[in-house]
């Protein structure tokens, strides 16, 4: 879905964020994208043509959008935190080989029994991260 950038404005102001140009580039740039960049993809994406934002910035920008629930932190490599705009319910998949990430869509993966954990443990969500080698890599 392509969004315009009136429906942009209001869905930031709709959350109650103030729509600054750092906040609202941000948010299109994560919208129009499915690799699921990280912070320094964003910042080389955005400053392409007239650097105009700092990596704090983004950062900033990033967590005013995941505290309203516009933007979700995906955590899929060790150590390396992505940005995914897309809030439905899905999974990912991470190529080993290239590194590609691609949304799997939620009904793809077998639903996980809460009731077979261990006694004492109280399972509030959870998200499937399937690794293996993409299309693009295969011989």
């Amino acid at each position: 879905m392509q969004w315009q950038a009136n429906e942009i404005v209001q869905t930031l102001k709709s959350k109650k964020l103030r729509v600054t140009p750092q906040r609202y580039a941000v948010y299109a740039n994560l919208l129009a994208r499915h690799d699921h960049p990280t912070v320094e993809q964003l910042h080389t994406d955005l400053n392409k043509e007239v650097p105009t934002s700092s990596q704090a910035t983004i950062y900033a920008a990033l967590q005013a959008l995941r505290e309203v629930g516009l933007v979700r932190e995906v955590l899929l490599e060790e150590g390396v935190s992505r940005y995914d705009a897309n809030i439905g319910l899905h999974h990912h998949f991470l190529c080993t080989h290239c590194g590609a990430i691609e949304d799997v869509d939620w009904e793809a993966v077998q639903r996980v029994d809460f009731n077979k954990l261990r006694t004492g443990l109280k399972a509030e969500k959870y998200e499937v991260t399937i690794k293996g080698v993409c299309d693009r890599c295969q011989p």
